[in-house]
């Protein structure tokens, strides 16, 4: 088993207006020097497969069908490594 982490960010050309609301937010708090903050998410994903290129080939599917809305966002997966306690065969 391998766990991929995946993160989901919208294009540069959307508008991130949470991303915009916690720019304010900080700027309130004195942090004036923060510029052009873009919130997106973390995905853990936990794949059942016979080596980490098979699971990373699994997840680039799975991101592409349903963790990231092609229109509006990106994703990329960071590391795809053994699960914890998970016993990898090679």
């Amino acid at each position: 088993m391998y766990t991929a982490r995946v993160y989901v960010t919208l294009k540069a050309s959307v508008l991130d207006p949470q991303g915009r609301a916690v720019e304010r937010a900080l700027h309130a708090l004195g942090y004036g020097e923060v510029r052009g903050v873009r919130v997106g998410k973390v995905i853990d994903v936990t794949v059942e497969a016979p080596d980490a290129g098979a699971a990373r080939r699994r997840v680039e599917e799975m991101g592409r069908r349903l963790l990231a809305n092609p229109v509006m966002e990106t994703f990329e997966i960071e590391s795809v490594k053994p699960a914890s306690g998970a016993a990898v065969e090679g």
